[in-house]
């Protein structure tokens, strides 16, 4: 009982963590800026598909799991974008749900497009779903155990994005509504917060078949640095991406490989620390991505990002 109680309460406190947080935590984000940046919708003007599943700690019961599906295009003018984007993180007997539009609106700079400056907002709904009534606790009558939250809130979010042919740097903030889930006589209680994300990578040209790409992600909460993600990329032959990626308390090792022009896969796999005896570490990540090119906006040369 003793034990189980533990393990209720731990799964309770990240679970109020990972509603905190908001920003699902991904490895690949790099290969789908989308999820953390509505400002890079259309930005590689071809229409993108991507889904990312992560598993994290597996073998601990209740343990975070996460699914993205995103989908963005230029429109009907060059320098106008749309885009839509759900993402589903479960924790335990916590489910949050968010679904997005995003629109972007591109600045050129050259005749090409190549380098451009845009400027993107989402607008859509957050579901937190918490079952607290599914835990044990060695007090039946425990308020914050009998008392399910089921809501619905309104969210918006904004971004920049700033790229040329080798260089790209963003800004957001994907949650700006500072939400509040409200459980029965305020038991329960749960406060969204408002991260700011900054982003940014660089392309390096090593030789015709070898670039090497750097990237970091920088997250501030209440004024803090809350993540921070460096990792670095090697492309082989435009084919295969191979990387590392630390973010504390662990490190990802990283992978993409061009299946066809139109379809990438990708995976990430990553271990950390853990002081729970018994506790997975290893966390799975999978990354599909289906690309499809309009002439009508063909790129001069290929896009790394």
């Amino acid at each position: 009982m003793i034990r189980k109680s533990i393990l209720a309460g731990l799964i309770l406190c990240v679970s109020y963590l990972a509603i905190a947080q908001q920003t699902a935590s991904l490895a690949q984000y790099m290969f789908n800026p989308l999820a953390i940046n509505p400002a890079f919708a259309g930005a590689n003007n071809l229409l993108s598909a991507s889904f990312i599943s992560r598993f994290q700690n597996i073998g601990l019961e209740g343990a975070p799991n996460t699914q993205t599906l995103s989908i963005h295009s230029p429109l009907w003018q060059k320098n106008i974008s749309g885009g839509a984007l759900i993402i589903r993180d479960k924790i335990g007997i916590i489910n949050n749900t968010g679904v997005h539009a995003a629109g972007a609106y591109r600045i050129f700079f050259d005749n090409d497009g190549e380098h451009s400056l845009s400027f993107g907002m989402q607008y859509g709904l957050i579901n937190y779903n918490a079952n607290y009534t599914k835990l044990k606790s060695l007090n039946p009558d425990d308020p914050y155990f009998n008392t399910d939250i089921n809501q619905t809130r309104m969210n918006i979010g904004a971004g920049a994005f700033y790229m040329n042919k080798l260089f790209f740097l963003g800004v957001s903030m994907p949650h700006m509504m500072n939400n509040v889930f409200d459980g029965q006589e305020d038991f329960a209680t749960v406060f969204q917060s408002v991260p700011m994300l900054f982003h940014g990578g660089y392309i390096h040209v090593a030789n015709p078949s070898i670039r090497i790409k750097p990237n970091f992600l920088v997250k501030v909460t209440d004024g803090r640095i809350s993540d921070l993600d460096i990792n670095c990329n090697v492309q082989l032959e435009e084919l295969l991406w191979v990387g590392l990626s630390y973010r504390f308390p662990g490190i990802n090792f990283l992978s993409e490989i061009k299946l066809s022009d139109q379809l990438l896969l990708g995976y990430a796999y990553g271990i950390g620390n853990s002081s729970l005896r018994g506790v997975g570490i290893s966390t799975h990540e999978l990354l599909l991505n289906f690309r499809f090119k309009f002439t009508k906006y063909k790129l001069t040369s290929p896009r790394y990002f």
